[in-house]
């Protein structure tokens, strides 16, 4: 019996030593959760979902509570359901804007462009110009060219003619008119031919001269 009992004693003495850290199982004793979580090198964030909203910066915001999600978003309110923003009526951006700032919850202009535009051509604001001998056109401060075209009088002549630099046709030799196909002066009769002595309709150049048959010459009875 003493036998036994000796031999026990000894077992309980050598097999603590046998145990080695690879016959431990791990599957027995799982690893608390803060150490899995940090053994691994992807990030795990914290679900607010219900519970808080978070920006682009990372801050969490409490339900209820307004905030901006980033630099150029509206404001927010923090709903269990997430974020729930503002969503104004901008302002239009002017169609001649050369800058455009996106620091707010609405696009800004900070830049218009000085000049105006017209047929290929740049003009400084409030500047006038003729780009042709019949207009006369300025550049508004709204970029914009409003231009004024010359109202021509009725020519007093038949034969009007266009000089270089002027808008409006001239009558280089006076009001005239036509008798038949010949163009005689106005303010005086005229004999055409042997027979017929016109004049033209006072201030009425674009009529027909007034002609009259008169005793004809040069020609003799058979």
């Amino acid at each position: 019996m003493a036998l036994h009992i000796h031999e026990a004693w000894i077992l309980l003495f050598v097999l603590p030593g046998l145990v080695t850290p690879a016959a431990i199982n791990h599957e027995d004793y799982p690893a608390d959760e803060g150490d899995q979580t940090s053994s691994n090198d992807n990030l795990i964030f914290d679900d607010y979902r219900g519970k808080g909203c978070v920006d682009d910066s990372g801050f969490v915001y409490k339900l209820g509570e307004r905030f901006f999600p980033g630099h150029s978003n509206c404001p927010c309110i923090c709903t269990e359901d997430g974020p729930v923003c503002d969503q104004p009526e901008c302002p239009k951006i002017h169609p001649k804007c050369t800058k455009v700032e996106h620091n707010g919850c609405c696009p800004e202009c900070k830049e218009v462009k000085n000049f105006c535009e017209y047929h290929g051509k740049n003009y400084k604001i409030l500047e006038e110009f003729k780009p042709s001998p019949c207009e006369w056109c300025r550049c508004e401060p709204s970029n914009e060219v409003h231009c004024v075209v010359a109202d021509c009088a009725v020519p007093e002549c038949v034969n009007p003619v266009y000089e270089p630099e002027q808008c409006c046709p001239v009558c280089k030799n006076g009001p005239n008119c036509f008798a038949g196909t010949t163009i005689i002066p106005a303010g005086i009769e005229v004999k055409v031919d042997d027979c017929n002595i016109c004049h033209c309709h006072n201030g009425d150049w674009w009529k027909p001269a007034q002609c009259s048959k008169r005793e004809c010459q040069g020609k003799q009875a058979l």
